[in-house]
Parts: C-alpha cells; structure tokens; sequence
C-alpha cells in the first residue's frame, strides 16, 4: 500500500512542479506581452499594411527573450523543490532552452534535412487528404481566421498577391517560431526534465491540439460544424508528438520551424486561392501534386533514415503504455498517469488562454 501511495504521490509531485514552472513563464511571458499594447502601434499605425508583420514580429522576439528570462528566475524561486525533483541534471535551464536555436555548421545540412522531410512527409500529406477529403474545410478556415472583421491580424489575406506573399512568409515564420518555442522549446523539452519525456510530448502536444480546437469557441464559428475544429485538433496533436519527439531527442528547434512555417505559408497560399474564387481541385492540381510529387521522391531516396527514425519513434512512443519501473509503477498507477498528462495538458491550454 505505501507503495502504491508512493508512486501515486510520485507522479502528481513531478506534474505539480512543473505546472508552477509554466506558470511562472507563462506569467512572464504575459508581463512581456504588455509591450504589444504600446509599441507597434508607436512605430506604424494599426490600418497600416505593416501592422500585421510588425506585430507577429514583435510577439515572436518577446517569447524567445521571454522564456530564458524567467527560465532563469524560476531557478531561484523553486531550486529546493528542483533538487528532488528533476529527472536529468538541471545545467542552466535558460541556455538549455537557447540552445536548441543553434545551428552550427556541421550540422546545419542535417537540420535542414530533417525540416524538409517534416514538410514533405509529415505536413503536405496531411493537408493534402484533409482537404481532399473536406474541401469545405477552405471555407472555415477563412471563417476562422476572422479575416473580414475590422483590425482583423489576418487581413493580409485579402490583399493582391504581392502584399499577401510577402506578409504570409513574414508572419508564419514568426507564428512558427512563438508555437514552436512555447510548445516544442518551452513545454516539450523543459517537461522532460521534471518526467518521463513522452509524458512531456502528450502534455505539449494536448495542449497545442486544444489551442487549435478553441476555434470552436469563437462568436464566428461557434454554429459551425464541430468536425472542422476536431479535424484540426487531431491534425495538431498528432503533429506535435512528431514535433516535440524529435525536438527532445536531437535538441533542435530549426526542423520544426522550418517545417511550420513553409506548411502554414503552403496552407494560406491554398486558402488565399480559395478567396479568389477557385475550388480545391485547381489548388490540388497545381500546387499540392507538384509537392507530393517531391514527397514520395523523398521518401523513396532517404528510405534508410526514414526507417531508422521510424523505429526509435514508435520504441520511444511505445515505452509511454509501459509501466514507469522508476517509480515502481503498477498498471493501474500507468493509467493515472496517461489521465494525469491529459489533464495537465488541458490545464495549461487554460493557462494559456488566460495569460498569451
């Protein structure tokens, strides 16, 4: 029965402790993102065209100041409890996170490589079939991102192309890097080192799926079908186990941005020809067939490494249904703690919610 206790006990401390972390950051991250109320609209005025690059710009240089920041402040504030707690051995948890945005020069090919076969492999069939499947799923992407509405942060996609382009590449490069550093940099990686990482990929990945499904909730879409909000949550959740998989286990943040970003430009590029009238088999045949066509090039020329990160991806994603013999965990304890990741990830999506 202690034992039982024990590992029960065992399994919500080390949650618990994490969850004050994200707290922590997240209400930095908050105390940060007060600047956005003041300073672009200092430099240019909000109906300007600028407005909207300026902003994701701005937003995504504060989370990356933002997180090391209080990284570094949450080391002092819960040291004592950390000793205990931490899996792996706590060296500067701040340049930990700083680090996964290095790129050096033997391995810059690799990480482009990995972020290429994200896409093609990954990204682009996965919207591709989606679409293929739910082509409606266009129009509620343009309900959704509430482009219409008056000071709307996505109404670069109702301009000419010119304008569109260059604001699509700006603002998806800098969504990507918010996303990624909060979800696979912050919560993914720095979860790893308070419990089993494929318990930080769930917690992460939950909470990023949730992000998306929220779109049920707005006034705009709210008497929309839920299959599209759904459809998206199991695209982002399934996504982010990839992401935040590989983001642990090579300590590169790059692939995943690179990735995100070039996929939501690719997205957008599909939506903004949507808004000039096209269905989707125009966009199927001239813009995602010429990337599949790539995809199964890929696929059929890195076959050996695709089948190597295949295997370490479903021994690691299969040892999370193994019980936790660290903590002496039973099977029924094992079941508390997939309940527990659930549930700490939906808490931090509130969190979230609340603070960014």
């Amino acid at each position: 029965m202690a034992k039982t206790k024990s590992s029960i006990k065992l399994i919500f401390k080390h949650r618990l402790y994490f969850f004050l972390e994200v707290l922590t950051i997240y209400f930095g991250v908050f105390i940060f993102f007060l600047i956005l109320l003041v300073i672009p609209n200092l430099i240019v005025d909000v109906s300007s065209r600028a407005y909207e690059p300026l902003y994701f710009l701005i937003r995504a240089l504060l989370i990356v100041a933002a997180i090391p920041t209080f990284l570094f402040v949450s080391n002092f504030a819960l040291e004592p409890q950390k000793k205990e707690l931490i899996i792996k051995e706590d060296i500067s948890s701040s340049k930990k996170f700083l680090a996964l945005f290095s790129i050096s020069e033997k391995n810059y090919k690799y990480q482009l490589l990995y972020g290429i076969l994200l896409l093609f492999l990954v990204f682009i069939p996965l919207d591709f079939f989606t679409y293929l499947f739910l082509p409606d799923l266009l129009e509620y992407s343009t309900i959704a991102l509430n482009i219409y509405s008056p000071g709307s942060l996505n109404s670069y996609l109702l301009e000419n192309y010119g304008i569109f382009i260059i604001s699509v590449i700006i603002v998806q490069v800098c969504v990507s890097i918010y996303e990624e550093s909060r979800d696979r940099g912050f919560l993914a990686n720095r979860g790893s080192d308070y419990i089993h990482s494929m318990s930080a990929v769930i917690i992460s990945s939950f909470s990023f799926g949730l992000g998306h499904f929220n779109y049920m909730f707005t006034p705009y879409t709210i008497d929309l079908p839920i299959i599209y909000p759904l459809i998206w949550f199991l695209q982002t959740f399934f996504v982010g186990i990839i992401l935040a998989m590989i983001v642990i286990r090579k300590r590169w943040l790059f692939p995943a941005i690179f990735a995100h970003a070039v996929n939501n430009i690719i997205t957008l590029q599909a939506v903004w020809n949507y808004l000039q009238g096209n269905d989707f088999f125009p966009i199927a045949l001239f813009l995602y067939c010429p990337l599949l066509i790539i995809s199964i090039i890929l696929l059929i020329l890195q076959s050996p490494r695709i089948k190597e990160g295949l295997s370490i991806g479903f021994k690691e994603f299969g040892s999370y249904f193994k019980n936790d013999i660290r903590i002496k965990e039973t099977s029924m304890h094992k079941i508390v703690r997939i309940l527990a990741d659930f549930l700490f990830g939906a808490i931090i999506f509130l969190v979230s919610i609340l603070l960014m």
